[in-house]
């Protein structure tokens, strides 16, 4: 296995300056609505060659960027109902318990969870990895059938009839956008183009703003006390852990989808245990993705398609330094952080709120995409209200990318 490997010499406070720039890169890219740490890690790949330092360097930032945004973006997602499309499917189950005044215990069982993860999903992914190189041209050859079920699986784990419906009308209608946009030619006001900035956040992100212009707001936070067994939080973060190891390798499908596949052992048990398993399987998904690249050369997230095109020795030693810091720093972030947001948005009134950080996210999408971006804002406006129509989880709007790439 070639990827344990590495005989690379790097200076050590060099690259731990990169991995802070990164951790605050990713601080910032999870805390505000509809952005993506994707966003970031592009920016860097346009401009790496004006940046000082090594290629090494470069992606060390970008890479802890990513690992620091899955444990930072469950803060809006509980603050705002404004989830990360990767926090899709958290984002009810988290907000009832802001809404219970719970919502500083939230936090800490998402950073739990996203920290457990990475230690379980470290030495797994060296196995799985190995079983992924003898598997992955069979995969790759069926890709098709796999994104088909995964599909499907969607649909059927929905809880009712019109649930279900609501599903198959969500997964064809947020396809056809992928299908129509995704390789569409837009201009941007940056050196790099996104049209997905604009897609998520009019599915996930506009339509929960909407609703919540006319909601009471944030209600005051209680006590931080756990009040989940310290058993129980390590038995459902490797359950995101090994939820995020069945779609880590896969492209085009993210950690929505992997949370959905987590439905089935957390059902019933409350939204205490759903927001641990989600947030493990939404920081696994991106450690076994970086596995999936170093061995596999094949790219699974934005963040490391990033990576990729800076194009540094990928040797796991450094990359995992990174990731092991980053992961570090966002336990403390999400708490430190995360109490002052609540309290913060607490005192706001709730339609401004709303609609200022609407007026942000079709600001960003102009920005990433120009009058593309904010076309697709409006029309992935339109499609991200069938979930609460119809009552379906919004995971299903992953379609935007499954449908695509299974065509």
């Amino acid at each position: 296995m070639f990827w344990l490997s590495t005989g690379l010499s790097i200076p050590t406070l060099s690259l731990l300056a990169a991995i802070g720039a990164g951790v605050g890169l990713g601080t910032v890219s999870g805390l505000v609505p509809g952005l993506h740490a994707n966003t970031f890690a592009l920016l860097l790949a346009a401009v790496a060659g004006e940046i000082p330092g090594s290629a090494v360097a470069v992606g060390a930032a970008m890479l802890a960027a990513g690992v620091t945004h899955t444990f930072l973006d469950i803060v809006p997602a509980l603050a705002l109902g404004v989830p990360d499309p990767a926090m899709a499917a958290n984002a009810l189950p988290g907000h009832r318990l802001v809404i219970q005044g719970r919502g500083r215990e939230a936090l800490r069982l998402s950073a739990l969870g996203s920290g457990l993860a990475v230690v379980f999903a470290v030495p797994l992914a060296v196995p799985v990895t190995a079983v992924m190189e003898r598997a992955y041209p069979t995969v790759a050859a069926h890709l098709p059938l796999f994104l088909g079920a995964i599909a499907a699986l969607l649909v059927v784990t929905e809880r009712d009839h019109r649930a279900a419906v609501g599903a198959c009308c969500s997964l064809a209608a947020s396809g056809a956008l992928g299908v129509w946009l995704l390789d569409a030619s837009v201009s941007a006001m940056l050196p790099v183009a996104d049209v997905l900035v604009p897609l998520f956040a009019g599915l996930f992100g506009a339509p929960v703003l909407l609703a919540a212009a006319d909601g009471d707001g944030v209600p005051p936070q209680s006590g931080t006390t756990v009040t989940v067994p310290r058993t129980a939080v390590a038995r459902l973060a490797v359950v995101g852990t090994l939820c995020g190891a069945a779609v880590g390798y896969l492209p085009g499908v993210s950690s929505a989808v992997a949370a959905t596949l987590a439905l089935g052992v957390t059902s019933g048990r409350g939204p205490r245990a759903f927001t641990v398993t989600t947030s493990g399987v939404n920081t696994a998904t991106a450690v076994f993705a970086l596995f999936a690249l170093v061995a596999l050369g094949t790219p699974r997230t934005g963040v490391l398609v990033a990576l990729d095109r800076v194009g540094p020795p990928l040797a796991l030693p450094w990359l995992l330094a990174a990731v092991a810091v980053a992961a570090l720093a966002g336990a403390v972030l999400v708490p430190l952080v995360g109490d002052r947001y609540l309290r913060t948005v607490g005192r706001l009134d709730p339609t401004v709120l709303s609609l200022s950080v609407l007026a942000g996210l079709l600001g960003l999408s102009y920005v990433f995409a120009g009058g593309i971006g904010v076309g697709a804002f409006g029309l992935a406006t339109a499609v991200g209200h069938l979930p609460p129509y119809f009552g379906n989880r919004r995971a299903a709007l992953m379609g935007v990318l499954l449908v695509p790439l299974a065509l």
